[in-house]
């Protein structure tokens, strides 16, 4: 599947967390639109924001890191952004952070919500959580059809 790829990407951990998930998923057939691997620092905020809206709507799906205390603003834009396109976003997250209480939203409910699956994997590891995407991507590959 064509995937546009949004987290946060604003730490050398979470570009090279980033790259390895692409790359990752790359080596299981889908292609990936990373925005760190197209954002230079050189172009303008206009220029970065308007390459990525048209990279989210050239991809099937969009899957977002919602790691942290409080996820990523602007992959929370993204997010929105891939509901309102009608297109499915899948969620992920691997921050244990309320792990043990799965009954409350472990972040905004506008994200828990609105995304088409969820993954919810405390301190995955890269193997496990690119595998758990593929399957994921797959399932909804096979639904479309």
């Amino acid at each position: 599947m064509k995937i546009y790829l949004a987290g946060p990407l604003f730490t050398a951990a979470e570009w090279d967390f980033n790259t390895r998930l692409a790359q990752g998923l790359r080596d299981k057939g889908h292609e990936v639109w990373l925005p760190q691997e197209h954002e230079q620092r050189d172009k303008t905020a206009k220029e970065i924001f308007d390459e990525d809206v048209k990279s989210i709507d050239w991809a099937e799906v969009l899957v977002a890191n919602m790691d942290g205390a409080d996820p990523d603003s602007g992959t929370c834009w993204e997010c929105g952004y891939a509901y309102h396109q009608g297109k499915p976003t899948i969620l992920f997250r691997t921050d244990f952070r309320m792990a043990d209480e799965s009954f409350k939203a472990p972040y905004n409910l506008m994200l828990t919500e609105s995304a088409t699956l969820r993954l919810d994997l405390p301190l995955a590891d890269m193997a496990t959580l690119t595998e758990r995407i593929d399957r994921a991507l797959r399932e909804l590959a096979a639904l479309r059809r």
